[in-house]
């Protein structure tokens, strides 16, 4: 496996995405980062981007062409190369959406050729498993990323996992439990980890890679190989795209 090879590749090529798509974010810390870089990406390619919630996210403070809290004009096109930016209403500085019909109300007038939306909360913490409401991912979803950082490797639930209590019910263990590259796996496949509710394709997202997590890296790879999960690795120092002129 060669690192630096991979982190030149860009997330389009790494999600291997189709013409269309729309693409929910589930599962540990850093989707808001994935996010906005495959929004930059998708821009740079000419494409036009929706980036949006289907619970909540910090507004944005730059990187989009249009942002909407409340209704979408009427008749509104967005223009070609451009991200565009979407919450029903907002408060202490986020953008929130009530309910998913918002999103595939959105998703349904096909103005949009990529829809992300951030379908999960983690407080940033790089793992965590969801409440039984959780995430919120919509029906029209066609790929489902669950990102985990691989930091929380070596860790106690307790100290780097959202929702510790109920990622040791998950993995039938405590609190205290120091995580390992089994657990991972476990969360992946388990139908109330980290791809509960998922729809579409399923990508494991394994951010904040550095050379010396590799060797666990191919072990996830191994496990989940005769899965339906797609493993894509993100390196550490991932770094936002500049936008072309």
């Amino acid at each position: 496996m060669d690192l630096e090879a991979m982190s030149k590749e860009y997330l389009i090529k790494k999600l291997n995405l189709n013409e269309k798509e729309v693409i929910s974010f589930v599962g540990g810390g850093g989707k808001t980062t994935v996010i906005e870089m495959l929004a930059v990406e998708l821009k740079n390619e000419g494409r036009t981007v929706l980036s949006t919630t289907s619970t909540a996210i910090f507004k944005p403070k730059k990187g989009y062409d249009a942002i909407f809290i409340g209704d979408m004009p009427y008749g509104y096109i967005p223009r070609k190369n451009s991200i565009t930016v979407y919450g029903e209403y907002e408060t202490d500085g986020k953008l929130k959406v009530s309910n998913i019909s918002k999103i595939d109300d959105l998703i349904n007038m096909d103005i949009f050729d990529y829809i992300l939306i951030e379908a999960d909360g983690s407080r940033g913490k790089p793992i965590k498993a969801p409440l039984s409401h959780e995430p919120v991912v919509s029906n029209l979803t066609t790929i489902t990323v669950g990102m985990i950082g691989i930091d929380c490797l070596g860790q106690r639930i307790c100290d780097i996992a959202h929702r510790q209590e109920i990622m040791a019910d998950v993995l039938k263990t405590s609190i205290y439990h120091i995580i390992e590259y089994n657990d991972i796996v476990k969360l992946s496949i388990h139908k109330d980890g980290v791809f509960k509710g998922a729809k579409g394709r399923k990508i494991l997202f394994l951010n904040k890679v550095d050379d010396s997590k590799l060797g666990v890296v191919e072990k996830i790879e191994l496990e989940l190989k005769d899965t339906a999960i797609e493993v894509v690795i993100g390196k550490s120092f991932l770094m936002n795209l500049p936008l072309k002129p």
